[in-house]
Formats: structure tokens, C-alpha cells, sequence
């Protein structure tokens, strides 16, 4: 069995009217591994990560995803893929109709997860993102950065073998920032493959995991990362 979770071979994508955004992205994301994902704005991290959640197709080039051809799968199994991935995007994607703890229960709800259980799950994860005293509130009355935790919380919390994080600490303080670093580490040891990207050097400078750098249509860097040939 292949050691990689992702494979992505001269990966290519580009907007209808503006010039391409990638050109010739190549790397493989193993199991268990953690890479921080860096690069100027405009330079694509956001589209990659979304290419890599199956919410944005490549223009060309090969993504192998869990063992599946992606361009070639059957639609069907797209939600079952995404099960096995964690997301964190910068629109949060909180749904405003339910509570705080059922936001970030939810993909455990749809496991079959015992309702109990589930609330048990997520209030333990609140509390730890500091927001243990708005279990029951709506999202509407959150803070951004309230609302980048709960995604955070939802994202980590059925222990997925892919965690994709777009800016995950852009609006919380050093300290915070800090504190959900050392969360996504935790879940990473327990064998959950971690990308984030981010513009904070600090987050980078603290840590000894080593990153991606997109820039110019490809990876200009990949510091003891998986390089496909």
C-alpha cells in the first residue's frame, strides 16, 4: 500500500479570462507528515488546498487522492473522500441555524456518532479553543475570530487522516495562535497529515516542521518534503 495520501503530478489550474495560477505543482503528502504552506498572496495556496478537498478541479496535471484517480472517479464517491478530511477555510462555513456545539459535532453526527457522545466531544474541544462558555449560542453573534475556533474545533474533531488549514490563526492573538499549533501537532501525532498556510512566520520560526513555498506557478521549495520524479 502507498505511503502517500495525496499525489499531485504536474498540477496545473487557470481561471477563465486571467492567467494561470499554477503551472507545474509536484509533490506527494504522506501519511502522518506536516508541512506549513507558504508563498505570496495570489501565488495559489488557497486553490491548492481546495483542489486537494475536491472543491475546485485542476485544469490539468494528476491528483491521486487516497489511492483514487480524482479526474477519473465516480462522483459518488466524493463525500466519502471527504470524510476522511478536516477543513479550515477563511469563510468559516459555520452553519448559522445551529448552536456552537453542534457546529463543531457535526461530522461526528454524520458517523453515527451516539448524541451524547458528540456533545461530550465538542464541548471538550471548545473548551480548549477558550470557548467553552458559548456551547449554546449562534454563530451570528461570534466574533471572527470566535468563529475561525469553532472551525477549528469542527475541523479537527473526528481525527481526520487530512487536515487542510487556509490561514487557521490569521484572527486570534500570538498566544492562541500558539495554543492551536500545538493542537494540530497533537492531532498530527496521532497520525492526522497536516498542511496549513500561512503568512505568519512566527508559527513557522516556533516549530521545526518544514514548508512549502509556492510561488512563480510551482513549488520553488519542498525542505524535506517528498519530491516525486
Amino acid at each position: 500500500m502507498s505511503d502517500f495520501i495525496a499525489q499531485l503530478i504536474g498540477l496545473g489550474h487557470q481561471y477563465k479570462g486571467v492567467p494561470e495560477i499554477f503551472k507545474d505543482v509536484t509533490f506527494g503528502i504522506e501519511k502522518g507528515s506536516f508541512h506549513f504552506l507558504t508563498g505570496p498572496s495570489g501565488s495559489g495556496k488557497s486553490s491548492l488546498l481546495k483542489m486537494l478537498y475536491l472543491g475546485l478541479k485542476p485544469t490539468w496535471g494528476s491528483l491521486q487522492l487516497f489511492g483514487e484517480d480524482t479526474l477519473k472517479m465516480q462522483s459518488r464517491l466524493v463525500p466519502l473522500l471527504r470524510q476522511k478530511i478536516g477543513v479550515i477555510f477563511q469563510e468559516f462555513k459555520l452553519l448559522e441555524h445551529l448552536k456552537v456545539v453542534d457546529n463543531v459535532a457535526l461530522p461526528l453526527r454524520v458517523r453515527g456518532v451516539d448524541a451524547k457522545q458528540c456533545r461530550k466531544q465538542a464541548q471538550e474541544l471548545l473548551e480548549w479553543v477558550g470557548l467553552g462558555e458559548s456551547l449554546d449560542v449562534y454563530p451570528p453573534s461570534l466574533s471572527g475570530g470566535q468563529k475561525q475556533r469553532v472551525a477549528i474545533a469542527r475541523a479537527v474533531i473526528a481525527q481526520p487522516e487530512l487536515l487542510l488549514a487556509d490561514e487557521p490563526t490569521g484572527n486570534v492573538d500570538d498566544n492562541m495562535a500558539m495554543k492551536l499549533l500545538y493542537l494540530f501537532e497533537e492531532l498530527n501525532k496521532r497520525g492526522t497529515a497536516v498542511i496549513i498556510a500561512t503568512h505568519n512566520p512566527r508559527l513557522i520560526e516556533r516549530s521545526a516542521h518544514p514548508h512549502l513555498t509556492l510561488t512563480e506557478g510551482t513549488i520553488l521549495q519542498l525542505p524535506k518534503c517528498t519530491v516525486l520524479s
